[in-house]
C-alpha cells in the first residue's frame, strides 16, 4: 500500500522567490500529521501542490501512489481551504449532495447521513448554511471533504477562527476521521491544537522542514525532579528510564521519596527553537 502522501524534494518558485526548497514528507495511511510554521514558511504551498492546485517547480508529489494533480490523485483526497465559502441558502444535506455530484460519488442519502453523523450535524441536516455557527460550518466543511471516501484529507487552518468549544469539537471529528483509516494533513499555527490531536508534527521554516517527529520525540528531556525530605532535587541529565534506579538509590540510603517528575520541553519551546527569529 503506497503512502497517502509522498513528497520528494519538492521545490516551488514564484518569480525570484523560492517558496519551497526541497521538501520531503511522507504521510502513512491513517496518520494525522500537523504542519507548523510561521507565515511564509511554505505550508499552504505544500498543501496546494498535494491538491494539484499549484504545480511544483521541482521534485515529485504522489497521492496514494498517483502523481499529485492527476485524476486518480484528486479522487483519493479531500480538501478544506482556510477561507472556504459555501452558498448560504443550501442546507447541510443539499451541500453534500452538490459535492457528491462534483466528485461523482454514488453514496447517495446514506453517505450524506453517515458523514453528518460523523461530524455531529445529523440533527442539522436541513439547516441552511447561513443559519449555522462558524463551528458548525467548519464541521460541515470537513464532511464535504470526506464525500466519496478519500484516503487523504488536507485541512488548511480548520480551527483558527473557532472558540475553545468549537476547536474541541473539530478535534473530536478529526480523531473519528483517523479511526476510519483516513490520513490527515493539518496545516495550522495553533501549537496546542496540533499537540493534542496529531500523531506527528512537521515544522517548516523558509521552505524547508526543519523538525519532524511525534510530539514526544520532539519534546527534549529536561531532567528528573525528585521530592525528598530534604527538598526537591533536580537531576538534569536523567531520563524516564533512569527513574527506577534513582529512586532505588535514594531509598537504599534511607532517604524517603515523596514524588518524581520527568521533565520535558514543550512543543512551543521546540517550535521557537526550530523557527528561530521568524514570526508567525
Amino acid at each position: 500500500m503506497p503512502p497517502a502522501l509522498l513528497a520528494q524534494r519538492i521545490e516551488k518558485r514564484y518569480g525570484r522567490t523560492l517558496a519551497l526548497r526541497g521538501v520531503d514528507l511522507e504521510v502513512a495511511e491513517g496518520e494525522l500529521v500537523g504542519l507548523l510554521g510561521p507565515n511564509g514558511a511554505g505550508k499552504s504551498t505544500l498543501v496546494k501542490i498535494a491538491c494539484g492546485l499549484v504545480r511544483a517547480s521541482g521534485g515529485r508529489a504522489d497521492v496514494c501512489g498517483s502523481p499529485a494533480g492527476s485524476a486518480a490523485a484528486r479522487a483519493s483526497l479531500g480538501y478544506l481551504a482556510e477561507l472556504f465559502r459555501f452558498p448560504g441558502w443550501y442546507s447541510a444535506d443539499e451541500l453534500l449532495e452538490l459535492h457528491q455530484r462534483l466528485t461523482r460519488s454514488t453514496g447517495g442519502a446514506a453517505e450524506r447521513l453517515e458523514l453528518l453523523r460523523l461530524v455531529g450535524l445529523d440533527a442539522a441536516r436541513h439547516t441552511r448554511v447561513e443559519a449555522m455557527s462558524k463551528g458548525m460550518q467548519q464541521r460541515l466543511g470537513i464532511a464535504q471533504a470526506l464525500v466519496g471516501g478519500p484516503r487523504l484529507l488536507l485541512l488548511d487552518e480548520p480551527t483558527s477562527a473557532l472558540d475553545p468549544v468549537g476547536r474541541r469539537l473539530v478535534r473530536s471529528v478529526l480523531e473519528g476521521v483517523r479511526n476510519r483509516g483516513v490520513a490527515v494533513v493539518l496545516n495550522s499555527h495553533l501549537l496546542g491544537e496540533v499537540e493534542l490531536v496529531c500523531d506527528r508534527v512537521a515544522i517548516m521554516r523558509d521552505g524547508l522542514i526543519v523538525a519532524d517527529g511525534t510530539p514526544a520525540e520532539l519534546a527534549r528531556p529536561r531532567g528528573v525532579e525528585i521530592d525528598t525530605d530534604a527538598g526537591t532535587e533536580l537531576v538534569p541529565a536523567a531520563r524516564r528510564d533512569d527513574v527506577p534506579r534513582l529512586v532505588a538509590e535514594l531509598v537504599g540510603r534511607g532517604t524517603p521519596v515523596y514524588g518524581v517528575r520527568v521533565l520535558a520541553g514543550t512543543l512551543e519551546e521546540v517550535y521557537l527553537e526550530a523557527v528561530g527569529e521568524a514570526t508567525s
